[in-house]
C-alpha cells in the first residue's frame, strides 16, 4: 500500500506539521513538569515517547490537546490551535485514567469516538452503529459489542479504546501506554493496526515505557527528562548518550 499524505499546507504551499511545539512549559505549582520544549512532529510516522518516570510524557500528549494548562509556549495542529483541529486528533488514554465500572457496553464505548463529528444535535444512527461494529471486529472484539465495559479484561478494554479512536478516523493518533500490561493477543491487535495507519499516512503518538522493543516498533522518538534530550529518527537518535542523559536523575530544571 503506497503512503498517503495529507494536503495540510499554508498559503505559501509550505507544508504543515501535524503537530509543532514551540517553548512550551508546563508547570504544576511550583515544580516544572516540562520546560521549554522545541518540537515538531513528522507525518507519517510511528513515534515513541520514552523517559523515565515523572518526565513528562503523559503531560506533553494532554498539553497538544490542552487537557493541562500550559504555563508558556503554544501547540499547533497544522498551523491551528487544537480547538480548531480537534477532528483529526485521536487520543487513547492510559488505561489506569478510566471508571472501568462506568455502566456502558463495548459498542456505545466506540460509538462515543464519533460524537464530535455528529456534533450534539444529532444522534447516532444504524450508520454509526455499524462503523462503531467494524472498529470492534478490526480490533478482535466484534462479538464482544454488548458485553459491559467493566466485564472485559485489561487487554480488552484497550483495545475497545483503540477501536473508540479508530472510529474517530482521525490524521494524528495520540496514545498514552497503549500497550502497557496488556497480553500477547493485544499487543499483537494493536501493533498490527498502528502499522496500518502508518501505511495510510497518518502521525502516530505514543508514550512507551518498554526501551528493548523501540527501535523495532517505531520510526522515530522523542525522549524527555523534563525538558527535550533530544528527538529524531530512531537511528540517529537512540543512542546509548542519550539515554544516559534522559534516565539520569531528575534533571534539574531552574525557573529563573
Amino acid at each position: 500500500m503506497m503512503e498517503q499524505k495529507s494536503n495540510h499546507t499554508n498559503l505559501d504551499g509550505v507544508h504543515l506539521p501535524p503537530i509543532e511545539i514551540k517553548n512550551l512549559s508546563v508547570t504544576y505549582r511550583t515544580e516544572p513538569a516540562l520546560w521549554n520544549i522545541d518540537l515538531s512532529f513528522p507525518e507519517g510516522k510511528l513515534i515513541a515517547i520514552v523517559g523515565p518516570n515523572g518526565a513528562g510524557k503523559s503531560t506533553l500528549i494532554k498539553a497538544v490537546m490542552g487537557l493541562v494548562p500550559i504555563t508558556a509556549g503554544k501547540v499547533s495542529i497544522y498551523g491551528k490551535q487544537y480547538s480548531k483541529q480537534r477532528n483529526k486528533v485521536a487520543y487513547v488514554p492510559q488505561r489506569g485514567s478510566v471508571d472501568w465500572d462506568f455502566p456502558t457496553d463495548a459498542l456505545d464505548v466506540v460509538e462515543m469516538g464519533l460524537y464530535g463529528k455528529l456534533g450534539w444535535l444529532r444522534r447516532p444512527n444504524s450508520q454509526t452503529r455499524e462503523k462503531a461494529r467494524d472498529c470492534l471486529t478490526k480490533v478482535g472484539l466484534g462479538d464482544y459489542a454488548d458485553r459491559q465495559i467493566g466485564q472485559l479484561s485489561g487487554g480488552q478494554q484497550q483495545r475497545v479504546f483503540v477501536a473508540r479512536a479508530l472510529a474517530q478516523d482521525p490524521q494524528i493518533y495520540l496514545m498514552d501506554e497503549p500497550l502497557n500490561g496488556v497480553d500477547a493477543v493485544t499487543e499483537e491487535t494493536i501493533l498490527s493496526i498502528l502499522e496500518d495507519l502508518r501505511k495510510e499516512g497518518k502521525t502516530i503518538v505514543m508514550v512507551h515505557h518498554d526501551l528493548q522493543t523501540v527501535d523495532k516498533y517505531f520510526d522515530w522518538v522523542v525522549m524527555l527528562n523534563r525538558s527535550l534530550i533530544s528527538a529524531g529518527p530512531i537511528k540517529e537518535v537512540f543512542t546509548k548518550e542519550n539515554l544516559d542523559i534522559a534516565y539520569r536523575e531528575k534533571q534539574r530544571v531552574s525557573l529563573q
